[in-house]
């Protein structure tokens, strides 16, 4: 089993299956790859007991020759903002830290149901809130390309985990990019679906609807595997081998969200570079127009607050938060209900506006963040959380738009650049028409063949 971490899930699904490989063996290497390297910051926790009840379950039904699921023997650790019956669950947040969760939630349920391996519970910052995953008390998660530079968040555990080569699937979820953010920091794949392909009730309720859920891998094939187990009937992995048709994509490297963000000529670069391979490809390229001005984003801080003033918290446990969600929490009193109303029709109105702006494009071009991968520490600012938060929207001026328009968007690390001496992955974003996720993996996985990305940071990114 030689490099048997740097597999694809469908393959590794795929040799469980056949009986060539055994759940167990892949298990024990890719719990010895986590134990190895606490300081990436990839987990939460790791459940051990659990992952290998699964395993030995899935190699005797194999045994047996009885049909096992499609994510057969393959570790799959599920984000720490997802309950685990049995298991921790702290959100990252150090006030949660020795719950024991009495429930599954259903996603984390849909993955166990399909065989994978729960080996543990990746790294989140508290309840999910920042763009960088940084929990009090823990390691942050780090970007194995760049030890220095962080993973993303809300979904850097989960990223680190996968980007390291522990292993080739991981659990996410993205309220505004928590899914998109860590794939372009980390040299991954990371899909936010249309609102509603993937259900979360009864466990949990997104009502403005800007969370869903994923996964983050290293392939476009994963990704679809991952989503056909969370979204089950959409024909996702099958619909790869259909090779999209002649496409209108628009191209843009305006920040939306944000007047003062600042684009890095990096970021520039990988965008005229992916438009010259769809170019390529046969698509059709034109200007984009701003979806809408950064004026507009209001509707997304006041449900984002508000859903931090929401969480089931006692007032007193304020003082054992960290500042960004103490001063989330204060902003979000402060909205009424006819403002929270307002924001909720806000959206749809967004949701009407964009389809009249982006009408007739299949897909808009945009860089994924507006920098390289940011240092750890340098968005996190814990005497101005208001500063903290500006810098949060002008890093991430485009991914939060998917997340108010309900559209799918998926982040590919289709490009590097050496960037202050060291190689780094640049995401690039691709953002479709909501409801035609099958149409934009189709596109993604074109342009992963026709350019095909390392699953791996270079030799000499390794720490020594």
């Amino acid at each position: 089993m030689q490099e048997e971490h740097l597999v694809s899930a469908v393959e590794m699904a795929r040799r469980v299956r056949a009986g060539e490989w055994s759940a167990e063996t892949i298990l024990a290497s890719a719990l010895a790859r986590a134990e190895a390297d606490p300081e990436l910051g990839a987990f939460a926790c790791l459940t051990p007991d659990l992952a290998f009840e699964q395993a030995r379950r899935v190699d005797a039904a194999v045994t047996r020759g009885e049909r096992v699921g499609p994510l057969a023997g393959v570790p799959v650790p599920i984000k720490d903002l997802a309950e685990v019956a049995g298991v921790p669950f702290e959100a990252g947040a150090a006030l949660l830290r020795g719950t024991i969760a009495d429930t599954t939630d259903v996603v984390a349920q849909r993955l166990m149901d399909a065989d994978s391996l729960t080996l543990g519970k990746t790294a989140t910052p508290e309840f999910g809130f920042p763009p960088y995953t940084e929990p009090a008390g823990r390691p942050p998660a780090v970007t194995p390309w760049d030890r220095t530079r962080g993973a993303g968040g809300s979904s850097g555990g989960a990223a680190a985990a996968v980007a390291a080569g522990i292993v080739p699937l991981a659990h996410a979820s993205d309220g505004g990019g928590s899914i998109r953010i860590p794939a372009a920091s980390c040299g991954l794949v990371g899909h936010k679906p249309s609102r509603g392909l993937v259900s979360t009730a009864p466990s949990r309720v997104s009502t403005p609807g800007l969370a869903c859920d994923g996964v983050l891998s290293r392939t476009v094939a994963d990704t679809a595997l991952g989503l056909e187990v969370l979204a089950p009937g959409h024909g996702l992995l099958a619909g790869l081998e259909h090779a999209p048709q002649r496409l209108r994509i628009g191209l843009s490297v305006t920040p939306i969200i944000s007047d003062t963000a600042q684009v890095h000529p990096a970021m520039v670069a990988a965008v005229e570079q992916v438009a010259a391979w769809l170019d390529d490809l046969g698509h059709d390229l034109v200007d984009a127009p701003r979806a809408f001005p950064a004026s507009r984003w209001g509707a997304f801080d006041a449900l984002w607050t508000t859903g931090a003033a929401g969480l089931p918290l006692p007032p007193q446990a304020d003082a054992g938060l960290m500042p960004l969600t103490r001063w989330l929490r204060e902003r979000g009193r402060d909205v009424t209900g006819v403002q929270y109303a307002a924001a909720l029709a806000e959206i749809q109105k967004l949701e009407w506006e964009v389809e009249a702006q982006w009408a007739g494009l299949d897909a808009v071009l945009t860089p994924t963040l507006a920098q390289p991968p940011a240092k750890v520490g340098a968005l996190r600012d814990d005497a101005d959380p208001a500063g903290d938060f500006a810098a949060q929207i002008d890093y991430t001026p485009w991914t939060s738009v998917a997340n108010l328009t309900g559209r799918p968007s998926i982040s590919l690390p289709l490009v590097r650049a050496d960037i202050d001496g060291v190689t780094l992955p640049l995401g690039v974003m691709l953002t479709g028409v909501r409801g035609r996720d099958a149409a934009l993996l189709a596109l993604a996985a074109s342009l992963e063949a026709a350019h095909p990305w390392p699953l791996t940071p270079p030799r000499e990114n390794s720490p020594a």
